[in-house]
């Protein structure tokens, strides 16, 4: 994954990934068990192909999912970073910051979008941390500072994973 490439494809990039191990019987033993489709909605995408895999010994199934699509989710992260900057950053009006996506006929309602942003900041006065970490993230990537951790480097596209995994204000 090379998601500091602004031509990186996400979802294609986890299209072959299996692991083997089973978290349960921790035996080597995870056997591919087919294909099948998810929603995962942003500008490039609309539903996406995923790899499921069985447990030959304890029988669980598993499905694989791609770094920027969470479970049980219809939005891909990249459409939900789009969001916030808009929303924070361009100051858009919640019915204005919805991501552009391949579908228009998906655009999130402004309750999803105000849900998403709760799940990163839910202090009183609505957002009071969030705001300010925005303009200082966008003062970082307007200098050109790379910030990396692992194989995830933060830019615009990749904003709302980044926060997710170094910034849970769940207050």
């Amino acid at each position: 994954m090379d998601s500091c490439n602004p031509a990186f494809d996400w979802a294609a990039d986890g299209k072959e990934q299996i692991l083997r191990r089973c978290p349960k019987c921790l035996c080597d033993s995870i056997i591919g068990h087919g294909r099948r489709r998810k929603q995962a909605h942003d500008e490039n995408h609309d539903w996406i192909e995923i790899h499921r895999g069985t447990c030959s010994l304890c029988h669980l199934t598993f499905t694989f999912l791609p770094v920027f699509s969470l479970p049980y989710t219809h939005y891909s992260l990249m459409a939900r970073s789009q969001a916030l900057r808009q929303y924070f950053l361009e100051h858009r009006s919640l019915e204005n910051a919805a991501p552009s996506l391949k579908n228009p006929d998906r655009t999130p309602d402004p309750s999803t979008l105000r849900r998403w942003f709760r799940s990163l900041d839910s202090s009183q006065p609505a957002f009071s941390f969030l705001r300010p970490m925005l303009r200082a993230i966008a003062d970082w990537l307007a200098r050109g500072e790379q910030i990396q951790c692992g194989l995830l480097c933060l830019s615009w596209p990749t904003l709302f994973p980044f926060l997710q995994i170094f910034w849970p204000l769940r207050l």
